[in-house]
């Protein structure tokens, strides 16, 4: 069975590891996941990325991040998906948590948080909120 939006069954496995306390969560691999992974690496709120390749198969390995026992990512919510997208210009870019957080954005030159985006002068499409 195809799965219709990949991204938000990342977020989602993501946000059920937490909540078990893995240690890591495996998933199907893409390059927009991988991206997003990226993201959330470059930002803190993972601790590594990983890819292994199993003949046509690709799988990522995302190491979950906690401090004081807590999960560093205490929200994670998928903004645009498959029935809605949700595109927005350079000045309508959204802050997260008044800037605690982070807006993950798919630009023409790639997936780059909202502060990115803005230094960049980028608009596109909004994939996820984290914080």
């Amino acid at each position: 069975m195809s799965m219709s939006d990949p991204i938000a069954d990342m977020l989602t496995r993501i946000r059920n590891g937490q909540k078990a306390r893995k240690v890591s969560v495996s998933l199907p691999a893409s390059s927009v996941k991988l991206a997003i992974a990226d993201v959330l690496q470059r930002e803190g709120y993972v601790t590594g990325v990983s890819t292994e390749e199993d003949g046509v198969k690709r799988t990522m390995t995302v190491e979950l991040k906690y401090h004081e026992d807590e999960p560093v990512i205490e929200r994670l919510e998928r903004v645009s998906r498959p029935g809605l997208r949700v595109y927005v210009d350079t000045d309508k870019l959204p802050s997260v948590q008044g800037g605690l957080g982070v807006a993950i954005i798919s630009t023409s030159s790639g997936v780059m948080t909202d502060r990115e985006a803005r230094a960049k002068r980028h608009g596109g499409e909004v994939l996820c909120f984290v914080s």
